[in-house]
Protein backbone atom coordinates (compact mmCIF):
# COMPACT_ATOMS: atom_id res chain seq x y z
CA UNK A 1 0.00 0.00 0.00
CA UNK A 2 1.31 3.51 -0.92
CA UNK A 3 1.59 6.55 1.33
CA UNK A 4 -1.75 7.69 -0.28
CA UNK A 5 -3.43 4.62 0.27
CA UNK A 6 -2.28 4.51 3.91
CA UNK A 7 -3.74 7.55 4.22
CA UNK A 8 -7.13 6.71 2.54
CA UNK A 9 -7.12 3.89 5.04
CA UNK A 10 -6.70 6.05 8.08
CA UNK A 11 -9.68 8.33 7.28
CA UNK A 12 -12.62 8.55 9.65
CA UNK A 13 -15.08 7.49 6.93
CA UNK A 14 -12.61 4.17 6.19
CA UNK A 15 -12.94 3.56 9.11
CA UNK A 16 -16.36 3.06 9.57
CA UNK A 17 -16.85 1.36 6.53
CA UNK A 18 -14.98 -1.36 8.00
CA UNK A 19 -11.91 -0.77 5.56
CA UNK A 20 -8.82 -3.65 5.56
CA UNK A 21 -6.78 -2.82 3.27
CA UNK A 22 -6.24 -0.81 0.04
CA UNK A 23 -5.58 -3.96 -2.03
CA UNK A 24 -4.31 -1.87 -5.59
CA UNK A 25 -4.86 1.80 -6.93
CA UNK A 26 -3.78 1.38 -10.43
CA UNK A 27 -3.41 4.68 -12.08
CA UNK A 28 -2.70 3.04 -15.81
CA UNK A 29 -5.99 0.41 -15.65
CA UNK A 30 -8.14 3.19 -13.80
CA UNK A 31 -8.49 0.45 -11.18
CA UNK A 32 -8.81 0.00 -7.15
CA UNK A 33 -9.14 -3.13 -4.94
CA UNK A 34 -9.93 -2.50 -1.37
CA UNK A 35 -11.08 -5.29 1.58
CA UNK A 36 -13.38 -4.48 4.20
CA UNK A 37 -14.08 -6.35 7.34
CA UNK A 38 -18.21 -6.97 7.55
CA UNK A 39 -19.25 -7.07 11.30
CA UNK A 40 -22.48 -7.64 13.11
CA UNK A 41 -22.83 -4.34 14.07
CA UNK A 42 -23.53 -3.16 9.98
CA UNK A 43 -26.17 -6.33 9.94
CA UNK A 44 -30.30 -6.72 10.16
CA UNK A 45 -31.92 -10.07 10.32
CA UNK A 46 -29.33 -11.88 12.31
CA UNK A 47 -26.73 -11.67 10.09
CA UNK A 48 -27.64 -10.30 6.86
CA UNK A 49 -25.16 -7.31 5.75
CA UNK A 50 -27.01 -3.49 5.37
CA UNK A 51 -27.35 -2.39 1.85
CA UNK A 52 -26.24 0.87 2.57
CA UNK A 53 -22.93 -0.60 3.92
CA UNK A 54 -22.42 -2.40 0.60
CA UNK A 55 -23.31 0.58 -1.27
CA UNK A 56 -20.98 2.75 0.69
CA UNK A 57 -18.01 0.13 -0.09
CA UNK A 58 -18.87 -0.11 -3.47
CA UNK A 59 -18.76 4.00 -4.50
CA UNK A 60 -15.64 4.19 -2.48
CA UNK A 61 -14.03 1.28 -4.52
CA UNK A 62 -14.99 3.60 -7.76
CA UNK A 63 -13.80 6.82 -5.92
CA UNK A 64 -10.56 5.12 -5.52
CA UNK A 65 -10.50 4.64 -8.95
CA UNK A 66 -10.55 7.58 -9.62
CA UNK A 67 -8.44 8.95 -7.15
CA UNK A 68 -5.67 6.67 -8.55
CA UNK A 69 -6.25 8.21 -11.86
CA UNK A 70 -6.23 12.26 -10.32
CA UNK A 71 -4.50 11.63 -7.30
CA UNK A 72 -6.15 13.38 -4.06
CA UNK A 73 -6.52 17.13 -6.26
CA UNK A 74 -10.03 16.33 -7.43
CA UNK A 75 -12.55 14.56 -5.91
CA UNK A 76 -15.42 12.46 -7.28
CA UNK A 77 -18.35 13.49 -6.17
CA UNK A 78 -21.37 10.93 -7.31
CA UNK A 79 -24.49 12.33 -9.16
CA UNK A 80 -26.11 9.06 -9.58
CA UNK A 81 -25.94 5.59 -8.42
CA UNK A 82 -27.05 2.29 -9.08
CA UNK A 83 -26.96 -0.74 -7.04
CA UNK A 84 -27.62 -4.47 -7.98
CA UNK A 85 -28.12 -6.83 -4.82
CA UNK A 86 -27.62 -10.65 -6.03
CA UNK A 87 -26.74 -12.01 -2.87
CA UNK A 88 -26.79 -11.23 0.97
CA UNK A 89 -23.34 -10.07 2.55
CA UNK A 90 -22.54 -12.04 5.60
CA UNK A 91 -20.11 -10.79 8.32
CA UNK A 92 -16.27 -11.27 7.47
CA UNK A 93 -14.09 -10.50 4.72
CA UNK A 94 -15.50 -8.42 0.96
CA UNK A 95 -13.84 -7.18 -1.32
CA UNK A 96 -14.97 -4.36 -3.58
CA UNK A 97 -13.65 -3.62 -6.86
CA UNK A 98 -13.86 -0.64 -8.69
CA UNK A 99 -12.96 0.87 -12.13
CA UNK A 100 -13.49 3.50 -14.62
CA UNK A 101 -15.42 2.47 -17.32
CA UNK A 102 -14.91 6.02 -18.96
CA UNK A 103 -13.84 9.40 -18.08
CA UNK A 104 -14.73 12.96 -19.48
CA UNK A 105 -13.03 16.66 -18.81
CA UNK A 106 -15.21 16.85 -15.68
CA UNK A 107 -17.41 13.79 -15.92
CA UNK A 108 -16.63 9.86 -14.93
CA UNK A 109 -18.79 6.64 -15.32
CA UNK A 110 -17.55 4.05 -12.52
CA UNK A 111 -18.67 0.48 -12.62
CA UNK A 112 -17.91 -1.90 -9.43
CA UNK A 113 -18.57 -4.83 -7.64
CA UNK A 114 -18.78 -6.83 -4.33
CA UNK A 115 -16.85 -10.37 -3.84
CA UNK A 116 -17.12 -12.79 -1.08
CA UNK A 117 -14.27 -14.11 0.45
CA UNK A 118 -15.35 -17.15 -2.01
CA UNK A 119 -15.31 -15.05 -4.96
CA UNK A 120 -19.03 -14.83 -5.70
CA UNK A 121 -20.50 -11.60 -7.22
CA UNK A 122 -22.52 -10.26 -4.17
CA UNK A 123 -23.55 -6.85 -5.62
CA UNK A 124 -22.61 -4.79 -8.74
CA UNK A 125 -22.71 -0.71 -8.79
CA UNK A 126 -22.47 1.95 -11.54
CA UNK A 127 -22.55 5.33 -11.03
CA UNK A 128 -22.09 8.93 -12.64
CA UNK A 129 -19.35 11.22 -10.83
CA UNK A 130 -18.35 14.70 -11.49
CA UNK A 131 -15.00 15.37 -10.74
CA UNK A 132 -14.51 18.73 -8.57
CA UNK A 133 -10.90 20.37 -7.41
CA UNK A 134 -10.75 19.36 -3.47
CA UNK A 135 -9.70 22.87 -2.66
CA UNK A 136 -12.84 23.83 -3.97
CA UNK A 137 -15.02 21.11 -1.94
CA UNK A 138 -12.97 21.88 1.03
CA UNK A 139 -13.15 25.36 0.73
CA UNK A 140 -17.12 24.89 0.48
CA UNK A 141 -17.02 22.87 3.80
CA UNK A 142 -15.20 25.49 5.68
CA UNK A 143 -17.90 28.26 4.38
CA UNK A 144 -20.80 25.91 5.43
CA UNK A 145 -19.04 25.27 8.66
CA UNK A 146 -19.01 29.11 9.72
Amino acid sequence: MTNSADALARDPLSQTLGLERVVLMDAEAGRAVLEYRAGMHMCHSGGVVQGGFITGWLDAAMAHAVIATTGHDVTPMSLELKVSFFAPASPGLVTAEGWIERRGKSTCFGEARLLNSAGEVLAKCSSTMRLISRAKVEARTRDHQA
